[in-house]
This record gives C-alpha cells, sequence and structure tokens, in this order.
C-alpha cells in the first residue's frame, strides 16, 4: 500500500487528473476499477473519481508495487535539469510566474531526440538550480508554459512556477486579460496604416500549415488580428500587430493573405531573397505581454507591462 499526500500543487484538480499524472504506469481501466473497488481511498473513505482534491488530502493506494515503477523516472528527469544549461532571458520574474525572452531557433517544448534544448526544459532547469523546483517532491505538478510562439518566432513566453499561478494565468488568456503584442517586418507597404483584420483559419497537420480566407469554409475558426504601420522602408514596412486570438501561424498566415508576407517566412511568402539580408526566418518577435487582473492570486500584476528591448530585435536592424 502506499500513501500519497496532497501538497499545495496537486490540489484543486480531480481525483483521476491527479493519479494520470502521478502514477503514470497505471492503465485508465485500473484505476477506474480501483477507485469503484474501493483499492484507491481518500482520507480512508471510499471516494469517487471526479472529486476535488485539497492540500493535506491522503490517497491510500492498495495496489501492487510494479505499478508505482522504481523512481528511475524522476531521477533521469534529475540528471537532465542538472546538466541543462538555459540560454533564454529573463524579462520578469516573482515568486509565482517568469516572462522570459526566447531566442529565434529555440523550441517551446520537446520533440524527438530533443530531450533538453527546449525552453520549458531549460526553464525547469533554471527553476532546480535556484532550488524552486524539485522533480522528486512533486507528484503531478512541473513549471509550465502559459502560451507557446513558434520556434523560429523570437520574444516573449510567461511561464508558472506553481498549479495555482498556472490555472490563474490559463484563465487570463481565456478571458482576454492578458494582451499580446508582436512587431514584425513584412514585404510591400499596407494601404491602410491601421487596420483590424476578420478571416477563417485552418490548420493542416499533415503540412504543419494554415490557409486563411476571408469567409467561412470547412473546419475554419474565425480569427482576428490588428496591426499598426510603425514605419516604411523601401519596400518593406515594420508592424506592430495585436493578437485578438491566437492560433496557429496566424500573424504569418493572415498577414499574407492580404498580400504582405512576413519578411524571411519560407512557409507563407518567398524568402529567396531575404535571405540575402541575413533573415533565415520569419521576422517576427513576440515584444510585450500585459496583465489585467483585478483579483485573485496575480492581482499585484493588474496594469504591468513587459516589453523586449528593441536591441535584442535582430530583424529591426532592417530599419536603422
Amino acid at each position: 500500500m502506499r500513501e500519497i499526500v496532497i501538497g499545495k500543487n496537486d490540489a484543486g484538480q480531480r481525483l483521476d487528473k491527479f493519479l494520470v499524472k502521478a502514477v503514470k504506469d497505471m492503465p485508465f481501466s485500473l484505476m477506474y476499477k480501483s477507485i469503484r473497488t474501493k483499492k484507491i481511498k481518500l482520507n480512508r473513505k471510499r471516494t469517487e473519481p471526479n472529486v476535488i482534491l485539497n492540500e493535506g488530502d491522503v490517497l491510500q493506494l492498495f495496489l501492487n508495487e510494479d505499478i508505482f515503477g522504481d523512481g528511475s523516472e524522476k531521477d533521469d528527469a534529475v540528471s537532465v535539469l542538472s546538466h541543462t544549461t538555459p540560454i533564454f532571458d529573463v524579462e520578469y520574474e516573482d515568486e509565482n510566474v517568469m516572462v522570459v525572452y526566447k531566442p529565434e531557433g529555440l523550441s517551446v517544448h520537446s520533440d524527438e531526440g530533443n530531450e533538453r534544448n527546449n525552453l520549458i526544459t531549460q526553464i525547469q532547469a533554471y527553476l532546480y538550480k535556484k532550488g524552486e523546483y524539485d522533480p522528486l517532491s512533486e507528484q503531478s505538478f512541473a513549471p509550465a508554459l502559459c502560451n507557446r510562439i513558434d520556434r523560429n518566432t523570437e520574444g516573449l513566453v510567461i511561464a508558472a512556477k506553481n498549479a495555482e499561478a498556472l490555472r490563474s494565468v490559463d484563465e487570463m488568456i481565456r478571458d482576454g486579460k492578458i494582451t499580446k503584442k508582436y512587431l514584425c517586418a513584412v514585404h510591400g507597404v499596407p494601404k491602410k496604416k491601421e487596420d483590424i483584420l476578420y478571416g477563417w483559419l485552418k490548420k493542416d497537420s499533415r503540412t504543419n500549415t494554415v490557409r486563411v480566407e476571408d469567409g467561412e469554409f470547412p473546419g475554419s475558426v474565425k480569427i482576428k488580428t490588428g496591426y499598426r504601420v510603425i514605419e516604411s522602408k523601401g519596400n518593406a514596412s515594420l508592424l506592430e500587430v495585436r493578437l485578438y486570438t491566437g492560433k496557429t501561424h496566424q500573424i504569418r498566415a493572415h498577414l499574407a493573405h492580404i498580400g504582405h508576407p512576413l519578411l524571411g517566412d519560407g512557409k507563407y511568402g518567398q524568402n529567396r531573397e531575404d535571405r540575402k539580408l541575413g533573415l533565415k526566418s520569419q521576422a517576427l518577435c513576440s515584444c510585450s505581454v500585459r496583465f489585467e487582473c483585478k483579483s485573485g492570486l496575480l492581482s499585484y500584476l493588474d496594469g504591468k507591462e513587459i516589453s523586449v528591448e528593441r536591441g535584442k530585435i535582430g530583424f529591426l536592424r532592417l530599419f536603422e
């Protein structure tokens, strides 16, 4: 029999959701059967899969020991974090959240064979080395990203250090309480110096591209993108863009759809000439985030805006 004490970062979630993360080798069928047959109890009493856990609750799991593994997974995680060197810049940090600057070329999450060279592993390593995160003491939580940007897009990403902060930021994003702005360089000079664009977008997972049209079409979702021309130089323009909806490749595809693809963007534009300017990828930077939170854990961030120093944004040299 194993006992698990519910910690601060485990509280507030359903029992079944917690068990999926805390006992990874347990099949769904066994989990639900064990709850039903009282082999999994909460505070020594019968429980239900949808019960919400509280800090200090104690789970009793009357299961075979082999279902819990040998602990090597957490040991491996510690080894990875110990040998990972962060390459991001911290733009803002407190006890609950971080806003970091991700350089171009760094993935936000891991992919096949890429265990260390990604932003979230680097953030976890940074916090592990500071003594603010220990995977050996956590049952189900690890510091997590609240938003993401493409590998070849540079700029700001928000990370949560604890579960309550993660829930708070996720809720703000869903409610439109976090304003994200971008800088990008595009081909041509838009006719309107400022505009809000509406359209419909559909993702093609097979090609990892999206299609944008002016009207609704099967499988599409509505998108909204605002832009303002900051300056133009030759046949290129620098735009500040606001995302009202955050869909895959939205900025890149929406601006290409109106005839102004991003410089360096090989997916939605022709970047052969752009490479001669030293642009190896799309000229796009997530340059600022602003919080609106009147209450709750992160109320102290209300009205706070974090911005990237312009000197960090490589493609701005084209407008000097």
